[in-house]
């Protein structure tokens, strides 16, 4: 006969590796993919994460939710196939070579060729790949590793062309001039999704300036001044406008310059006069009249920086529907090269930029694309003789605007903006300098503050799509739903058109060739095609030979898409001239795109589609990433899904939260609060990483990590599941369980199994409910409170006399045939979170009864409730004996009464008759567990013992309800009788006629307490009262004597290495305060430790001594 396997100790860390080689040697993960051939498909869409980066203790977290949904639906009967994918491209691996290096952009092609640079790239972003593989291994996560997609893959970029190219055939691809969020530190423009990556806004605090523009309309008189406010005082040289609301009020008001003392007057909004003149401001000022916005238009003023000639039409007043009075002057500084705003309106009133003139011919603004005012050397020398004013431009010459751009700035050194102001302050032209707070956008990946810059960009109209993506999402499943309909579903409402233009060197190039004049222009959507037009290139002379030759048409393998053959990365389709319908060459145009739309567009590039894999799934069941992929990953799947196909790209979607350090601080490296992943699997295993992840808060809620969390996990549910496993497994082996037997019937087993049996399909019915929702912390905290609370603390607890000694008799074949029902059931629900563990459970008790053939609990069928098992009345009998059981156990405590103490009485005052049945029906197995003598269960009219009650206002939910009616309140229910307080007990409201007003008082709006009588003592939870009497008689305190005595000597045989079978001899050293209960109690104790004798004896030599606190007992124990 085959036995449980036993332990000698518990090592979670120990079970990982065990688990992890069995899985390796039978090839698990593949198997559970196999052995579902056939079967109904669960798509799952992994995100690829960067492997130039080390994984942390978050992508535990992440991970985890994956695999747990991915293991669930594979039980479930599923085929889950599930490929990994390597996200190469883009920003994190460029940044951290050109660092590695020792290079910045600017110096790629010139100290470095792109060709150097991109080999760099492709090496370093698989730096850590063997990390990411070695965790995704130990922590259990079952993804295909071995074939994972890779975004710099020539297949994956086949696709993203062939894709690229629809979209261009849709119309919804095009090139624009605009202003746009540019990183100088990155060297290339951003998405909005980008911008909108979370952490990119932040309060930062600046300078700002409340400049002067003189106007040149003698009818203000001489020295009269337009006050107009800016955040940006670096902008001010580049200002050619100065725009109003025209239905704006405006004041034209006589005052001293702050600064110089200069009498002048100024114009500004009616409404912000008081931000500037008034009390604790300038006192002593004019109002001299006022005028519409309108009236203003067409004025002009002075250059308030002459520095560069923007040309005609610059420097006057226009109108804007934009302006408000919310803050500043209620005039807008207008800089058209740096705002989106600006450009717009100035482009209406025919305002031109201030644009400059590089020397290889480009127009450009003030700022060039490092973040610095252009050097006079790089400018065109004939736009300087016409239009610079060298003199004054020359100071500010090749300043950063933002000291983040500088590498020889601190934060603590002087900022342009500073510099400017006080240029302006010397020439009485400021009006008012001060620090002030406002929100910045800041570049996702360099961490530094972005711009706005005119550049030109490819974009895809994902604005022509807004009204489909919006629909589709509320089809989405979102975890949590507020993600859903705010955060995405916001982003959604105000989309703007997709930046796909990065002006980088390491990513996939944007497949579009175009005639020098822009007139002809061809978007390539496949390899073929490429070769094609390559050919045609060739034939037409603009081409010597195909750069690609020994790439061979129609051949899918890998060989052949190796880049030896053929890369389509710069600097080599840089190098590619095409011809044009009308013979005119063609170059492509230099931008990369976005890498999210890499990973956005990875349903279809993972399987090559649609050259290798036409019907390939392209929506996926269900994804998980962070929070941060909302306006990233989970935007692009569902903007590339809708524009191709108006379908959704995924059905079920959590975005889970932060993983912060125990006091709700960001991890990382410089505070020294980030946790290793590698060393806390290795300390505590995966398991209860895994488990105290998803049960100690909702994945999508930021997760506050503390290792003790994991300890307790660790101790509280596998500990106690192990202890269950190991009494079940001691005593199964001893009596030769197998479970070889027929089942006992249900209906002729004991109560306590029909209840926990019960108890296990509601647990099976919530938790696959729970599974079924994507709520991974409902399902483990229902499996920690049934293992916990139910099987161990109350069905093993009470039934282990079942198991002890005895004959294999029915009633003891059912405790083992419940148990191992219990264990092996627990094994599969707990298995998708807590993978390791639970399949060695489940192995272990398999092996001895052959139940379940399944090789794995992970190809097992995950377990179905059984209707006709659960009895809803006995489960809410045994809840109510439960919460009995722990009130009078709390009184003990109270008393200082131990559970080994037999207490003569307590009485329940039932009320409700529904109640008092459960209570009647519960009554002995409640005096049982709290060794009690007697439980007097009544109706409350009917109690011997009449409690005293007290109610009082629960201030926290009342004080919401009825602030100013409180003192009313808390007056009436302080004359409350015993009668009212059983009406709000009973009925859950009561409504009270005060002088105020009629108010109606529930029963969570209260607080109801019973008084201790002497003698008693008395206990109060939501409708169950209990009266506890907690004299100790004479006869009471010699049995409590004895059942101590008999757990003393229990300890004595396990800590001696007796078996369990062993007889034994006892010899107990006389002492008054122990005799009378070990004569009276003789044959009792010998029954329950297995002795054949027990003696009081004058004197013991060789004993141990028993610490009773008040005195100490000699006993020795000898076997027979």
């Amino acid at each position: 006969m085959k036995k449980f396997r036993e332990y000698a100790h518990f090592d979670l860390s120990d079970i990982n590796k065990t688990m992890l080689k069995q899985w390796n040697e039978k090839d698990l993960f593949h198997k559970s993919i196999s052995t579902r051939e056939g079967a109904p498909a669960f798509v799952f869409f992994e995100g690829p994460p960067s492997a130039n980066g080390m994984p942390g203790i978050h992508h535990v977290m992440a991970r985890t939710i994956k695999d747990t949904f991915c293991r669930y639906k594979t039980m479930q009967g599923f085929q889950v196939k599930r490929k990994a994918g390597w996200d190469t491209h883009g920003l994190p691996v460029e940044l951290g070579v050109e660092k590695a290096l020792g290079i910045t952009k600017e110096d790629i092609g010139k100290k470095i060729t792109v060709d150097e640079y991109n080999n760099a790239c492709r090496a370093d972003v698989m730096k850590y790949t063997k990390e990411w593989e070695d965790l995704t291994t130990q922590m259990g996560y079952w993804v295909d590793m071995e074939n994972p997609y890779i975004t710099y893959d020539n297949k994956y970029i086949e696709t993203l062309w062939y894709l690229l190219k629809q979209l261009y055939n849709k119309n919804l691809l095009y090139k624009g001039y605009t202003i746009q969020p540019y990183s100088p530190a990155a060297g290339t423009g951003l998405s909005t999704h980008e911008l909108n990556q979370p952490g990119c806004y932040r309060d930062v605090k600046d300078t700002t300036c409340t400049a002067q523009f003189k106007i040149k309309d003698a009818k203000f008189g001489d020295n009269a001044y337009f006050l107009a406010w800016t955040t940006t005082p670096w902008t001010l040289p580049s200002n050619t406008a100065l725009c109003v609301g025209p239905k704006i009020t405006y004041n034209i008001v006589k005052a001293d310059n702050p600064y110089t003392g200069t009498p002048c007057t100024y114009i500004l909004a009616k409404d912000l006069v008081a931000s500037y003149f008034g009390e604790k401001k300038i006192v002593t000022f004019e109002i001299m009249g006022e005028c519409s916005g309108n009236d203003l238009v067409g004025l002009e003023y002075e250059q308030l920086i002459p520095w560069v000639n923007p040309g005609n039409g610059a420097f006057r007043v226009i109108a804007g529907d934009f302006v408000t009075t919310e803050d500043g002057t209620g005039i807008v500084h207008i800089a058209p090269t740096f705002g989106a705003d600006d450009a717009f309106v100035a482009k209406k009133a025919g305002v031109p930029g201030l644009i400059m003139l590089t020397k290889k011919g480009e127009t450009r603004p003030m700022v060039d694309m490092t973040g610095k005012f252009f050097l006079l050397e790089d400018l065109d020398e004939a736009f300087v003789k016409s239009s610079v004013d060298t003199e004054k431009y020359q100071e500010f010459a090749g300043r950063f605007v933002k000291n983040a751009y500088d590498p020889t700035l601190t934060e603590q050194d002087e900022t342009l903006d500073v510099a400017i102001c006080m240029m302006l302050k010397q020439q009485g032209l400021a009006f008012k300098i001060e620090k002030h707070t406002h929100n910045y956008p800041h570049c996702w990946r360099t961490d530094k503050p972005v711009l706005y810059y005119p550049l030109d960009s490819w974009f895809i109209k994902t604005t022509a799509c807004r009204e489909e993506m919006m629909e589709l999402n509320q089809t989405i499943n979102w975890k949590p739903e507020s993600t859903g309909t705010g955060r995405f579903g916001k982003w959604l409402e105000n989309l703007n058109d997709w930046n796909l233009s990065r002006s980088r060197y390491w990513g996939t190039p944007l497949p579009i060739w175009r005639t020098e004049d822009s007139s002809e222009e061809i978007c390539i959507g496949s390899i073929e095609e490429l070769i094609a037009e390559i050919e045609k290139s060739i034939a037409a002379g603009f081409m010597t030979e195909n750069p690609y030759k020994n790439f061979e048409v129609g051949n899918y393998s890998k060989e052949n898409y190796d880049p030896k053959n053929i890369d389509l990365h710069r600097p080599y389709v840089d190098d590619i001239i095409l011809v044009s319908a009308n013979g005119k060459p063609m170059k492509r145009e230099l931008d990369l795109i976005d890498v999210w739309f890499d990973s956005g567009a990875m349903p279809y590039a993972q399987s090559h589609y649609p050259f290798e894999n036409k019907e390939a799934i392209r929506t996926a069941d269900f994804i998980s990433e962070g929070v941060d992929q909302t306006r990233g990953w989970f935007f692009t799947l569902h903007a590339i899904h809708t524009m191709l196909e108006n379908q959704v790209a995924f059905k079920n979607v959590i975005s889970n939260g932060l993983v912060l350090d125990k006091n709700g601080n960001k991890m990382s490296k410089r505070l020294g609060n980030a946790v290793d992943p590698f060393s806390t699997i290795e300390k505590y295993g995966s398991d209860p990483l895994r488990w105290y992840m998803m049960t100690n808060a909702s994945p999508w809620d930021n997760l506050k990590f503390d290792v003790e969390g994991i300890e307790e996990v660790r101790r509280k549910f596998f500990g106690t599941l192990y202890n269950t496993y190991s009494f079940f497994a001691l005593y199964a082996n001893v009596d030769q369980f197998d479970y070889t037997e027929a089942d006992i019937p249900l209906a002729e087993r004991p109560e306590i199994d029909r209840w926990i049996l019960s108890l296990l399909n509601t647990l099976i019915k919530e938790v696959t409910e729970h599974y079924e929702n994507y709520e991974p912390t409902r399902a483990g905290r229902a499996i920690s409170d049934f293992v916990g609370e139910n099987l161990s603390n109350w069905y093993v607890r009470l039934n282990r006399k079942r198991f002890w000694g005895g004959t294999m008799d029915a009633d003891k074949l059912s405790a083992y045939q419940t148990l191992y029902t219990c264990l092996e059931t627990v094994s599969k629900l707990m298995a998708p979170i807590a993978p390791f563990f639970a399949d060695q459970l489940f192995l272990d008790l398999n092996a001895a009864t052959g139940k379940d053939k399944s090789e794995s609990v992970h190809i097992a069928q995950f377990p179905t409730y059984d209707a006709s098992v659960m009895d809803t009345h006995l489960e809410a009998c045994m809840q109510l004996a439960q919460q009995a059981t722990s009130m009078i156990l709390a009184l003990r405590k109270k008393a200082n009464k131990k559970v080994r103490q037999p207490l003569q009485k307590a009485i329940i005052p039932a009320s409700d008759k529904k109640t008092l049945e459960e209570l009647l029906y519960m009554a002995e197995l409640i005096k049982a567990e709290v060794n009690l003598k007697e439980l007097e269960v009544v109706s409350a009219e009917t109690s011997t013992v009449k409690l005293i009650k007290r109610i009082k206002p629960n201030f926290k939910t009342l004080g919401k309800k009825y602030g100013k009616q409180m003192k009313e309140i808390a007056a009436t229910l302080d004359e409350f009788t015993q009668e009212q307080i059983q009406t709000v007990e009973t009925k859950g409201d009561i409504t009270l006629p005060l002088p105020s007003g009629e108010v109606t008082i529930e029963l969570t709006d209260v607080e109801i307490a019973t008084e201790d009588m002497p003698g008693w003592l008395v206990a109060n939870e939501g409708t169950l009262t209990i009266a506890l009497d907690i004299t100790v008689t004479e006869e009471l305190r010699q049995e409590g004597i004895a059942r101590e005595l008999v757990n003393r000597i229990q300890n004595l045989r396990k800590s001696s290495g007796y078996e369990i079978t062993d007889k034994i001899a006892i010899k107990i050293e006389q002492h008054e305060e122990i005799n009378a209960a070990v004569d009276t109690f003789n044959t009792y104790i010998a029954s329950q430790v297995l002795a054949v004798s027990l003696q009081l004896v004058n004197n013991l030599t060789d004993a141990t001594e028993l610490d009773f606190e008040d005195f100490i007992v000699k006993v020795s124990i000898d076997k027979i």
